[in-house]
C-alpha cells in the first residue's frame, strides 16, 4: 500500500512539472491604482490554490482541537463518575450522646 501512495505523489508530482514546463508563460494582472503585474502563469494557480486551501484547513484544524478538548474534558468527568460510584461508601461513627448539665 505505501508503494502506491509513493507512486501517486511521483504521478502527481511528474503531471505538475509537466503542467508547469508547458505554460510557463507571463500573465498580466491589473492591480489597484492603474498597477499591472506580470506574473508566471504556474505561480498564480499554486498562489490562488493555497488561498483557497489554507483557511480551509485552518479552520478545519481548529474544528478537531476543540472537539478533541471536549472529548477529553468528557473523558475525564466520565472517569470522576465512575471512581466515584465504586468507592465504598464512607460511614461516621455515631456522636456521642450529649449530656444536658443538671440544673440544681
Amino acid at each position: 500500500m505505501q508503494f502506491l501512495k509513493i507512486l501517486f505523489w511521483c504521478l502527481l508530482a511528474f503531471v505538475a512539472a509537466v503542467f508547469t514546463f508547458g505554460n510557463w508563460t507571463t500573465v498580466s494582472i491589473q492591480l489597484f491604482g492603474g498597477l499591472v503585474a506580470e506574473v508566471n502563469l504556474p505561480l498564480l494557480l499554486l498562489t490562488t490554490f493555497l488561498l483557497g486551501l489554507v483557511p480551509t484547513f485552518v479552520y478545519q484544524r481548529w474544528v478537531r482541537f476543540r472537539l478533541r478538548q471536549r472529548l477529553l474534558s468528557a473523558e475525564r468527568a466520565l472517569e470522576t463518575e465512575r471512581a466515584l460510584a465504586a468507592a465504598p461508601p464512607v460511614t461516621t461513627a455515631p456522636a456521642p450522646p450529649v449530656i444536658a448539665p443538671e440544673v440544681a
